[in-house]
């Protein structure tokens, strides 16, 4: 994996100092002392055949590597070597990826909403394998760069790198923690399926807002419920089997959150419950799903009784 493009793009950017820590950190990202999978998981990678001038297309449901390949089955053992998949779908030479997520449903819902990418400085906070950072590349911003700290995520991510090679896309193993402090540096920050596994929610609401830039735009999709101002939900211990899901407002409070954080013009554009189609197990992702966290005789409930996942997505402005 080579880091030297977005090194030279954030030190052009005026974060020397920050790229200086990243290079010392560079050599534990990867390795088999930092997860114990990591070398199959490498292997995989090694493994994969090439796509003779092949062509990525990121305006379609499943990211797409449009080729042929000589090696079908090759490529199919490699792709199946990097399970679980969760964030998809992706489509490479002849083989399907169908990941857990329609991740495409979230784009959909997001996607109208938001002002112009073109051209614009963009940051995708818990990115997962960086299936929504492929897709806003059909939007042709200047930059984009995508965070989450999985290293089979991080290497998920590569397939489709190994393929596109594209310079405007990156993405680092990290939290949002291990970010410089008031960068205010993206047109666009994005986080989606971030804020309820926070403890401090507030203090992630004031962590975006450092990020972008003045008039930068916030993306932020979290789970709700139903309800008035002052109305949440904190599970007594799981919510949907999840052991680290910590608060569930309302929108009318997850939008007061954000005025008191210092968001202007905070809006809710989507509200939905996430359905069996969007989100369950695949070949591809063939653990535990949300069709095991619902309640078997009531899907509108979890499996601790709580109400089903419904997720909201808010448009703020720095």
């Amino acid at each position: 994996m080579n880091f030297q493009g977005l090194f030279e793009h954030l030190e052009e950017a005026g974060f020397g100092a920050w790229v200086a820590q990243l290079r010392e950190q560079q050599s534990s990202w990867f390795s088999a002392g930092h997860h114990g999978d990591y070398l199959r998981w490498q292997q995989a990678l090694d493994r994969l055949p090439p796509i003779p001038d092949c062509e990525l297309d990121y305006s379609l449901p499943a990211i797409t590597v449009k080729g042929h390949c000589a090696e079908p089955q090759t490529l199919k053992q490699a792709l199946q070597g990097l399970r679980p998949w969760r964030k998809g779908p992706y489509q490479i030479a002849d083989v399907g990826i169908d990941t857990e997520w329609r991740s495409d449903f979230k784009w959909d819902r997001v996607h109208p909403h938001l002002s112009s990418l073109e051209n614009k400085k963009i940051l995708d906070i818990g990115c997962g394998n960086g299936y929504h950072c492929w897709r806003m590349l059909d939007d042709d911003p200047a930059f984009i760069l995508g965070i989450d700290p999985s290293v089979l995520f991080n290497l998920q991510f590569q397939v489709i790198q190994h393929y596109s090679n594209d310079h405007r896309i990156h993405m680092l193993p990290l939290t949002i923690q291990q970010m410089p402090q008031n960068m205010q540096y993206f047109d666009h920050v994005f986080s989606m399926g971030i804020l309820y596994h926070r403890r401090s929610p507030m203090d992630h609401l004031l962590q975006l807002k450092g990020l972008l830039r003045q008039g930068g735009e916030l993306c932020l999709e979290t789970l709700v419920i139903e309800g008035g101002r002052g109305e949440i939900l904190v599970p007594e211990a799981r919510y949907a089997r999840m052991n680290n899901v910590w608060f569930l407002p309302s929108t009318d409070e997850l939008i007061h959150w954000l005025k008191r954080c210092g968001f202007k013009q905070p809006r809710l554009v989507d509200v939905n419950q996430t359905s069996l189609q969007e989100q369950r197990t695949t070949e591809w992702m063939p653990f535990e799903s949300l069709g095991q966290c619902l309640d078997p005789d009531d899907s509108n409930k979890t499996i601790e009784g709580y109400p089903a996942p419904l997720r909201a997505v808010i448009i703020a402005t720095r």
